[in-house]
């Protein structure tokens, strides 16, 4: 499921830490899944992408407010 803006916000820089590990370990793996055509939901890898980027934004505007 994707991650929606309001419920990143409420977490800690540390969750965010670790929930963009976790999507770019996933993002990894389905990466792998689609170079051996193993892959079962294609959809999910732009799901996945934007969700990261939803992340470093957060953590991009969370930096620049604490300057």
């Amino acid at each position: 499921m994707a991650a929606k803006i309001e419920d990143l916000r409420a977490k800690t820089d540390d969750q965010l830490s670790a929930e963009l590990s976790d999507l770019k370990r996933e993002q990894f793996n389905l990466r792998f899944q689609a170079a051996t055509s193993q892959l079962e939901a294609p959809a999910r890898i732009k799901q996945v992408r934007r969700d990261i980027a939803r992340i470093k934004t957060l953590q991009a505007e969370r930096s620049a407010a604490a300057k």
